[in-house]
Protein backbone atom coordinates (compact mmCIF):
# COMPACT_ATOMS: atom_id res chain seq x y z
CA UNK A 1 0.00 0.00 0.00
CA UNK A 2 1.13 3.60 -0.54
CA UNK A 3 2.71 5.11 2.56
CA UNK A 4 2.43 8.61 3.95
CA UNK A 5 5.80 10.16 4.62
CA UNK A 6 6.26 11.00 8.28
CA UNK A 7 8.36 13.63 10.03
CA UNK A 8 8.75 16.02 7.12
CA UNK A 9 11.69 18.29 7.85
CA UNK A 10 11.81 22.07 7.80
CA UNK A 11 13.75 23.60 6.24
CA UNK A 12 13.33 21.04 3.48
CA UNK A 13 16.56 19.09 2.78
CA UNK A 14 18.04 18.84 -0.70
CA UNK A 15 16.31 16.67 -3.28
CA UNK A 16 19.01 14.02 -3.22
CA UNK A 17 18.97 13.84 0.59
CA UNK A 18 15.22 13.27 0.56
CA UNK A 19 15.38 10.72 -2.26
CA UNK A 20 18.10 8.72 -0.54
CA UNK A 21 16.35 8.80 2.83
CA UNK A 22 13.42 6.71 1.57
CA UNK A 23 13.83 2.99 0.88
CA UNK A 24 11.91 2.10 -2.31
CA UNK A 25 9.27 -0.59 -2.01
CA UNK A 26 9.93 -3.73 -4.08
CA UNK A 27 8.76 -3.00 -7.61
CA UNK A 28 6.94 -6.34 -7.61
CA UNK A 29 4.81 -5.04 -4.74
CA UNK A 30 4.10 -1.80 -6.60
CA UNK A 31 3.13 -3.83 -9.67
CA UNK A 32 0.86 -6.23 -7.78
CA UNK A 33 -0.98 -3.41 -6.03
CA UNK A 34 -1.40 -1.64 -9.39
CA UNK A 35 -3.06 -4.74 -10.87
CA UNK A 36 -0.20 -6.12 -12.95
CA UNK A 37 0.48 -9.84 -13.31
CA UNK A 38 4.00 -11.25 -12.69
CA UNK A 39 4.26 -12.43 -16.30
CA UNK A 40 3.59 -8.88 -17.50
CA UNK A 41 6.82 -7.61 -15.93
CA UNK A 42 10.45 -7.65 -17.03
CA UNK A 43 12.41 -6.83 -13.90
CA UNK A 44 15.44 -4.53 -13.90
CA UNK A 45 16.63 -5.15 -10.36
CA UNK A 46 14.37 -4.55 -7.35
CA UNK A 47 13.36 -0.96 -8.09
CA UNK A 48 12.19 -0.83 -11.69
CA UNK A 49 10.59 -2.99 -14.36
CA UNK A 50 9.35 -2.88 -17.89
CA UNK A 51 5.67 -3.64 -18.48
CA UNK A 52 4.59 -5.71 -21.46
CA UNK A 53 1.98 -4.20 -23.76
CA UNK A 54 -0.08 -7.38 -23.37
CA UNK A 55 -1.57 -5.91 -20.19
CA UNK A 56 -3.47 -3.45 -22.37
CA UNK A 57 -5.05 -6.33 -24.28
CA UNK A 58 -5.94 -8.16 -21.05
CA UNK A 59 -7.76 -5.08 -19.75
CA UNK A 60 -9.22 -4.00 -23.10
CA UNK A 61 -12.82 -4.25 -21.85
CA UNK A 62 -12.15 -2.37 -18.61
CA UNK A 63 -13.33 1.28 -18.60
CA UNK A 64 -10.65 3.96 -18.55
CA UNK A 65 -9.87 6.11 -15.56
CA UNK A 66 -9.94 9.89 -15.38
CA UNK A 67 -7.18 11.67 -17.32
CA UNK A 68 -5.49 14.72 -15.80
CA UNK A 69 -2.92 16.72 -17.78
CA UNK A 70 -0.43 18.98 -16.00
CA UNK A 71 0.65 21.34 -18.74
CA UNK A 72 3.50 23.79 -19.22
CA UNK A 73 4.01 26.13 -16.29
CA UNK A 74 6.79 28.41 -15.17
CA UNK A 75 8.47 26.92 -12.09
CA UNK A 76 8.71 29.05 -8.98
CA UNK A 77 12.15 30.10 -7.70
CA UNK A 78 12.01 27.04 -5.44
CA UNK A 79 11.51 24.75 -8.43
CA UNK A 80 7.89 23.61 -8.25
CA UNK A 81 7.22 22.84 -11.91
CA UNK A 82 5.30 20.25 -13.92
CA UNK A 83 6.90 17.10 -12.53
CA UNK A 84 6.80 18.24 -8.91
CA UNK A 85 3.13 19.18 -9.31
CA UNK A 86 2.27 15.94 -11.12
CA UNK A 87 3.98 13.73 -8.54
CA UNK A 88 2.66 15.78 -5.61
CA UNK A 89 -0.97 15.54 -6.75
CA UNK A 90 -0.55 11.82 -7.45
CA UNK A 91 0.79 11.23 -3.94
CA UNK A 92 -2.05 13.28 -2.46
CA UNK A 93 -4.63 11.20 -4.31
CA UNK A 94 -3.01 7.81 -3.72
CA UNK A 95 -1.22 7.95 -0.37
CA UNK A 96 -3.46 10.45 1.45
CA UNK A 97 -6.93 10.04 -0.09
CA UNK A 98 -6.78 6.33 -0.88
CA UNK A 99 -7.61 6.70 -4.58
CA UNK A 100 -6.33 4.53 -7.43
CA UNK A 101 -3.74 6.69 -9.16
CA UNK A 102 -0.94 6.45 -11.71
CA UNK A 103 1.73 8.99 -12.59
CA UNK A 104 2.97 9.13 -16.21
CA UNK A 105 6.06 11.25 -16.78
CA UNK A 106 8.96 11.57 -19.20
CA UNK A 107 12.41 10.06 -18.96
CA UNK A 108 14.99 12.87 -18.83
CA UNK A 109 17.98 13.28 -21.09
CA UNK A 110 21.43 13.08 -19.55
CA UNK A 111 22.24 16.36 -21.30
CA UNK A 112 20.15 18.60 -19.02
CA UNK A 113 20.82 16.26 -16.07
CA UNK A 114 24.53 17.12 -16.21
CA UNK A 115 23.85 20.72 -17.24
CA UNK A 116 22.57 23.68 -15.29
CA UNK A 117 18.95 22.44 -15.39
CA UNK A 118 19.63 19.22 -13.51
CA UNK A 119 17.44 16.14 -13.24
CA UNK A 120 13.72 15.76 -13.75
CA UNK A 121 12.50 13.41 -11.00
CA UNK A 122 10.49 16.14 -9.27
CA UNK A 123 11.57 17.95 -6.15
CA UNK A 124 11.34 18.03 -2.38
CA UNK A 125 8.95 15.42 -1.07
CA UNK A 126 7.40 14.93 -4.52
CA UNK A 127 9.88 12.76 -6.40
CA UNK A 128 10.26 9.53 -8.35
CA UNK A 129 12.70 7.06 -6.82
CA UNK A 130 15.34 5.75 -7.16
CA UNK A 131 16.18 9.25 -8.34
CA UNK A 132 19.66 8.34 -9.58
CA UNK A 133 18.35 5.54 -11.81
CA UNK A 134 15.55 7.75 -13.07
CA UNK A 135 17.94 10.50 -14.16
CA UNK A 136 20.62 8.26 -15.69
CA UNK A 137 20.38 5.06 -17.74
CA UNK A 138 17.09 3.72 -16.33
CA UNK A 139 16.46 0.65 -18.55
CA UNK A 140 18.41 1.83 -21.57
CA UNK A 141 15.63 3.27 -23.74
CA UNK A 142 17.58 6.39 -24.67
CA UNK A 143 20.64 4.29 -25.49
CA UNK A 144 18.45 2.19 -27.82
CA UNK A 145 17.32 5.36 -29.58
CA UNK A 146 20.94 6.46 -29.93
CA UNK A 147 21.86 3.11 -31.50
CA UNK A 148 18.90 3.13 -33.90
CA UNK A 149 19.37 6.76 -34.93
CA UNK A 150 23.08 6.31 -35.61
CA UNK A 151 22.56 3.03 -37.47
CA UNK A 152 20.34 4.93 -39.90
CA UNK A 153 22.92 7.73 -40.18
CA UNK A 154 25.62 5.18 -40.98
CA UNK A 155 23.39 3.50 -43.58
CA UNK A 156 22.87 6.81 -45.37
CA UNK A 157 26.56 7.53 -45.82
CA UNK A 158 27.40 3.90 -46.60
CA UNK A 159 24.77 3.80 -49.35
CA UNK A 160 26.09 7.02 -50.87
CA UNK A 161 29.63 5.62 -50.66
CA UNK A 162 28.80 2.42 -52.55
CA UNK A 163 26.62 4.12 -55.15
CA UNK A 164 29.45 6.55 -55.90
CA UNK A 165 31.70 3.93 -57.48
CA UNK A 166 29.83 0.65 -58.02
CA UNK A 167 28.00 -0.38 -61.17
CA UNK A 168 24.30 -1.22 -61.24
CA UNK A 169 25.25 -4.89 -61.58
CA UNK A 170 27.43 -4.83 -58.46
CA UNK A 171 24.79 -2.99 -56.44
CA UNK A 172 22.13 -5.45 -57.61
CA UNK A 173 24.33 -8.34 -56.49
CA UNK A 174 24.73 -6.81 -53.03
CA UNK A 175 21.11 -5.76 -52.50
CA UNK A 176 19.40 -8.83 -53.96
CA UNK A 177 21.99 -11.62 -53.98
CA UNK A 178 21.13 -15.12 -55.24
CA UNK A 179 20.78 -17.87 -52.65
CA UNK A 180 22.82 -21.09 -52.74
CA UNK A 181 20.50 -22.40 -55.46
CA UNK A 182 20.99 -19.31 -57.59
CA UNK A 183 17.50 -17.90 -56.98
CA UNK A 184 16.87 -14.25 -56.10
CA UNK A 185 13.95 -13.17 -53.93
CA UNK A 186 12.60 -9.79 -52.92
CA UNK A 187 12.05 -9.13 -49.22
CA UNK A 188 8.86 -7.30 -48.15
CA UNK A 189 10.73 -3.99 -47.81
CA UNK A 190 12.06 -4.40 -51.35
CA UNK A 191 8.55 -5.03 -52.66
CA UNK A 192 7.41 -1.80 -51.00
CA UNK A 193 10.23 0.07 -52.73
CA UNK A 194 9.25 -1.41 -56.09
CA UNK A 195 5.67 -0.29 -55.51
CA UNK A 196 6.90 3.20 -54.64
CA UNK A 197 8.84 3.25 -57.92
CA UNK A 198 5.74 2.15 -59.85
CA UNK A 199 7.32 -1.18 -60.83
CA UNK A 200 4.56 -3.80 -60.68
CA UNK A 201 6.77 -6.89 -60.51
CA UNK A 202 7.56 -9.41 -57.78
CA UNK A 203 10.14 -11.65 -59.48
CA UNK A 204 13.69 -10.22 -59.53
CA UNK A 205 14.34 -11.99 -62.84
CA UNK A 206 11.60 -9.95 -64.52
CA UNK A 207 13.22 -6.54 -63.96
CA UNK A 208 14.72 -4.75 -66.94
CA UNK A 209 18.15 -3.12 -66.75
CA UNK A 210 16.48 0.29 -66.44
CA UNK A 211 14.25 -0.95 -63.60
CA UNK A 212 17.24 -2.51 -61.82
CA UNK A 213 19.08 0.80 -62.04
CA UNK A 214 16.12 2.67 -60.54
CA UNK A 215 15.79 0.06 -57.80
CA UNK A 216 19.42 -0.05 -56.68
CA UNK A 217 20.20 3.68 -56.83
CA UNK A 218 18.70 6.01 -54.25
CA UNK A 219 20.83 8.84 -55.68
CA UNK A 220 20.64 10.81 -52.43
CA UNK A 221 21.32 14.53 -52.69
CA UNK A 222 23.91 15.12 -49.92
CA UNK A 223 22.80 18.72 -49.50
CA UNK A 224 19.26 17.57 -48.69
CA UNK A 225 20.11 15.17 -45.86
CA UNK A 226 18.31 16.18 -42.67
CA UNK A 227 19.23 13.11 -40.61
CA UNK A 228 22.00 13.81 -38.10
CA UNK A 229 23.78 11.63 -35.60
CA UNK A 230 22.86 11.85 -31.90
CA UNK A 231 24.47 11.53 -28.49
CA UNK A 232 22.83 11.90 -25.07
CA UNK A 233 25.41 14.40 -23.84
CA UNK A 234 25.79 18.16 -24.07
CA UNK A 235 28.87 18.24 -26.32
CA UNK A 236 28.81 21.56 -28.15
CA UNK A 237 31.86 20.82 -30.32
CA UNK A 238 29.95 18.02 -32.04
CA UNK A 239 27.13 20.31 -33.18
CA UNK A 240 28.85 20.86 -36.52
CA UNK A 241 31.38 18.38 -37.91
CA UNK A 242 32.88 17.21 -41.20
CA UNK A 243 32.70 13.48 -41.93
CA UNK A 244 34.42 11.38 -44.58
CA UNK A 245 37.94 12.62 -43.86
CA UNK A 246 39.44 9.11 -43.97
CA UNK A 247 41.76 8.30 -46.90
CA UNK A 248 39.48 5.52 -48.19
CA UNK A 249 36.24 7.49 -48.15
CA UNK A 250 34.72 8.81 -51.36
CA UNK A 251 33.44 12.18 -50.19
CA UNK A 252 33.25 14.62 -47.32
CA UNK A 253 30.16 16.40 -46.07
CA UNK A 254 29.09 18.71 -43.29
CA UNK A 255 26.79 17.28 -40.63
CA UNK A 256 26.59 17.21 -36.84
CA UNK A 257 25.21 15.69 -33.68
CA UNK A 258 21.90 16.46 -31.99
CA UNK A 259 20.95 15.34 -28.50
CA UNK A 260 19.31 11.91 -28.53
CA UNK A 261 15.93 12.98 -27.19
CA UNK A 262 15.61 15.36 -30.16
CA UNK A 263 15.71 12.40 -32.56
CA UNK A 264 12.60 11.67 -34.57
CA UNK A 265 12.84 8.14 -33.20
CA UNK A 266 12.13 9.49 -29.71
CA UNK A 267 9.00 11.24 -31.00
CA UNK A 268 7.93 7.99 -32.66
CA UNK A 269 8.49 6.04 -29.43
CA UNK A 270 6.18 8.42 -27.61
CA UNK A 271 3.48 8.39 -30.32
CA UNK A 272 3.42 4.73 -31.30
CA UNK A 273 0.71 2.34 -30.10
CA UNK A 274 2.27 -1.08 -30.77
CA UNK A 275 5.27 -2.77 -32.37
CA UNK A 276 3.71 -2.97 -35.85
CA UNK A 277 2.79 0.72 -35.72
CA UNK A 278 6.34 1.58 -34.65
CA UNK A 279 7.77 -0.52 -37.50
CA UNK A 280 5.66 1.40 -40.01
CA UNK A 281 6.55 4.80 -38.56
CA UNK A 282 10.28 4.05 -38.45
CA UNK A 283 10.28 2.85 -42.04
CA UNK A 284 8.49 5.99 -43.24
CA UNK A 285 11.00 8.44 -41.73
CA UNK A 286 12.35 10.76 -44.46
CA UNK A 287 16.11 11.31 -44.29
CA UNK A 288 16.52 13.57 -47.31
CA UNK A 289 15.73 13.81 -51.01
CA UNK A 290 17.03 12.19 -54.16
CA UNK A 291 18.63 14.39 -56.79
CA UNK A 292 15.37 14.14 -58.73
CA UNK A 293 13.43 15.53 -55.77
CA UNK A 294 11.89 12.32 -54.40
CA UNK A 295 11.82 11.73 -50.61
CA UNK A 296 14.15 8.98 -49.39
CA UNK A 297 12.99 6.95 -46.39
CA UNK A 298 14.52 4.51 -43.92
CA UNK A 299 12.71 1.70 -45.73
CA UNK A 300 14.29 2.80 -49.03
CA UNK A 301 17.60 2.16 -47.29
CA UNK A 302 16.28 -1.19 -46.06
CA UNK A 303 16.91 -0.55 -42.36
CA UNK A 304 13.39 -0.06 -40.98
CA UNK A 305 13.30 -3.61 -39.62
CA UNK A 306 16.71 -3.27 -37.98
CA UNK A 307 15.65 -0.04 -36.28
CA UNK A 308 12.56 -1.80 -34.92
CA UNK A 309 14.62 -4.67 -33.50
CA UNK A 310 16.82 -2.16 -31.68
CA UNK A 311 13.68 -0.51 -30.26
CA UNK A 312 11.68 -3.65 -29.41
CA UNK A 313 12.22 -3.37 -25.64
CA UNK A 314 12.16 0.42 -25.52
CA UNK A 315 8.47 0.39 -26.52
CA UNK A 316 7.54 -1.08 -23.12
CA UNK A 317 6.88 1.51 -20.36
CA UNK A 318 9.14 1.61 -17.30
CA UNK A 319 7.44 1.09 -13.93
CA UNK A 320 8.82 3.05 -10.96
CA UNK A 321 7.34 4.65 -7.82
CA UNK A 322 6.95 7.95 -6.01
CA UNK A 323 8.41 8.67 -2.57
CA UNK A 324 5.07 7.67 -1.05
CA UNK A 325 4.82 4.40 -2.96
CA UNK A 326 2.31 5.27 -5.67
CA UNK A 327 3.01 3.75 -9.10
CA UNK A 328 4.59 5.71 -11.94
CA UNK A 329 5.31 5.05 -15.60
CA UNK A 330 8.47 6.72 -16.87
CA UNK A 331 8.55 6.42 -20.63
CA UNK A 332 9.88 8.47 -23.55
CA UNK A 333 10.83 12.13 -23.48
CA UNK A 334 10.60 14.02 -26.78
CA UNK A 335 11.68 17.64 -26.43
CA UNK A 336 8.71 20.01 -26.49
CA UNK A 337 10.41 22.63 -28.66
CA UNK A 338 10.89 20.28 -31.63
CA UNK A 339 8.33 17.54 -30.90
CA UNK A 340 5.11 17.15 -28.91
CA UNK A 341 6.74 17.02 -25.46
CA UNK A 342 4.76 14.29 -23.74
CA UNK A 343 5.45 10.86 -22.32
CA UNK A 344 4.28 7.85 -24.30
CA UNK A 345 0.78 7.08 -25.46
CA UNK A 346 1.17 3.42 -24.48
CA UNK A 347 2.05 4.39 -20.89
CA UNK A 348 -1.09 6.53 -20.65
CA UNK A 349 -3.24 3.81 -22.23
CA UNK A 350 -2.03 1.11 -19.84
CA UNK A 351 -2.30 3.38 -16.80
CA UNK A 352 -5.89 4.37 -17.68
CA UNK A 353 -6.88 0.69 -17.79
CA UNK A 354 -5.07 -0.19 -14.56
CA UNK A 355 -6.72 2.53 -12.43
CA UNK A 356 -10.21 1.80 -13.78
CA UNK A 357 -13.20 4.14 -13.96
CA UNK A 358 -12.81 5.44 -10.40
CA UNK A 359 -9.08 6.09 -10.65
CA UNK A 360 -6.86 8.91 -11.90
CA UNK A 361 -3.95 9.13 -14.32
CA UNK A 362 -1.78 12.24 -14.16
CA UNK A 363 0.49 13.04 -17.09
CA UNK A 364 2.68 16.05 -17.80
CA UNK A 365 3.10 17.89 -21.08
CA UNK A 366 5.12 20.70 -22.63
CA UNK A 367 8.01 22.77 -21.35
Amino acid sequence: MPRKLQNLQKPVPSDIEIAQSVEPLPITQIAEEAGLMPEELILYGNDKAKVRLSVRDRLADKPNGKYIVVTAITPTPLGEGKTTTTVGVSQALGAHLGQKVFTCIRQPSQGPTFGIKGGAAGGGYSQIIPMEDFNLHLTGDIHAITAANNLLAAAIDTRMHHESYQSDEKLWGRLCPPDKNGARRFSPVMLRRLKKLGIDKTDPNDLTEEEISRFVRLDIDPDSITWRRVIDTNDRYLRGITIGRGPKEKFERETGFDITVASEIMAILALTTDLADMRRRLGEMVIGMSKSGEPVTADDLGVGGALTVLMKDAIMPNLMQTLEGTPAFVHAGPFANIAHGNSSIVADQIALKLVGPDGYVLTEAGF
